[in-house]
């Protein structure tokens, strides 16, 4: 190797080693290099978690949009005009609440009406999962991030599943006795609802109260709606349950109150009156015993006239009381001398 800088030609040693600034500035050169292309990897590129699925959405190619082929976790590039997002396919509780929970602060609770349109609200935890094999169409249908999704669309689809069957109840069938009117509720076609919500031990005359068994019936059939809702969207409901019991209007929680009072009280008097018979029966009985050991004794004396002198005797001697009903006399008391003397003493007067 020769240098020709002065046109002096000079030869450098073979092996000679390149200069420090030189080998710093290659060093300088690969670590940029290397941040370079992992910057370019991390922006370029996604990952997609176990129990996700990533959706990916072109602006450019023959079929631009969501593309309906998902990815599966793992390490996926993201090309020019590309965007990769992840949608949860895991199973996920949500609760729609009126007070603040790990879900946000906002005010969520489900609102509803009776068969009287009287307003109730309740928190409602539903138990959901998305297919993997059809989060794409989902995301392709609502456009939504799933958060959003969840508040938005499913929130909207969950209370007017519930109002649909809520509709068609009253709250209470002994508090609005007076305010119902004559009417019943029309019940849809058969190929769109569920059978007849009738809880078991109602009245048939009222079947289905929200403020008994009637609101667990409610909301399976609720359930079910949303089932035929969204299976078809690749959206699969496991479970819906009431969060606590129902809000249900003072007005009526207050006729309801009164009912009871009068229903408790109305127990209490009949019971007074059961007690107030047995006593007059048990008196009766003890007077139809007294009768008629009257009347065996009075059908005794009648067999036996000595019985009614001998009473006479005991009396008017003064050996037995006068008041007395029953009398012993002893052995050792001589009843007839008493009565000749008695007697004697009668004639001497």
């Amino acid at each position: 190797m020769t240098d020709t800088s002065n046109g002096l030609r000079r030869r450098t040693p073979f092996g000679a080693r390149p200069s420090i600034p030189r080998t710093l500035g290659m060093v300088a050169a690969a670590i940029l290099l290397i941040i370079a292309s992992a910057i370019t990897v991390t922006s370029c590129s996604v990952t997609v978690e176990s129990g996700y699925m990533g959706i990916k959405t072109t602006r450019f190619g023959a079929n631009p949009g969501v593309q309906r082929a998902e990815l599966g976790p793992g390490f996926h590039w993201e090309g020019i005009g590309e965007k990769i997002r992840t949608y949860p396919t895991l199973q996920r509780t949500y609760s729609y609440t009126r007070e603040p929970n790990e879900y946000g602060s906002e005010n969520e609770e489900i609102t509803f009406s009776d068969i009287l349109g009287l307003p109730m609200s309740a928190d409602v935890a539903l138990t959901f999962r998305v297919r993997e094999d059809r989060a794409a169409d989902l995301f392709a249908t609502w456009r939504q991030e799933f958060d959003v999704f969840i508040d938005g669309p499913l929130r909207t689809s969950v209370r007017a599943a519930i109002a649909r069957e809520t509709e068609k109840l009253p709250v209470a069938c002994n508090a609005q006795a007076s305010a119902t009117p004559a009417v019943q509720p029309i019940a849809p076609a058969a190929a769109e609802t569920d059978a007849p919500v009738v809880a078991a031990g109602d009245d048939p005359d009222c079947p289905g109260q929200l403020i008994g068994p009637g609101r667990q019936v409610a909301l399976q059939a609720a359930m079910r709606a949303l089932q035929r809702e969204w299976g078809p969207q690749g959206l699969e409901i496991i479970r819906m349950e009431w969060v606590g019991s129902i809000r249900y209007p003072e007005s009526v929680l207050a006729a309801i109150q009164a009912r009871t009072t009068a229903e408790q009280n109305t127990r209490a008097a009949l019971e007074r009156v059961n007690l107030e018979r047995a006593n007059a029966e048990a008196r009766i009985a003890q007077a139809r015993g007294q009768a008629e050991a009257n009347r065996l004794l009075a059908e005794s004396i009648r067999s036996n006239p000595e019985v009614v002198r001998l009473r006479e005797v005991e009396r008017t001697l003064g050996i037995c009381p006068l008041e007395a009903e029953t009398c012993v006399v002893g052995s050792d008391v001589n009843v007839s001398a008493l009565i000749a003397e008695r007697d004697g003493a009668g004639s001497n007067r």
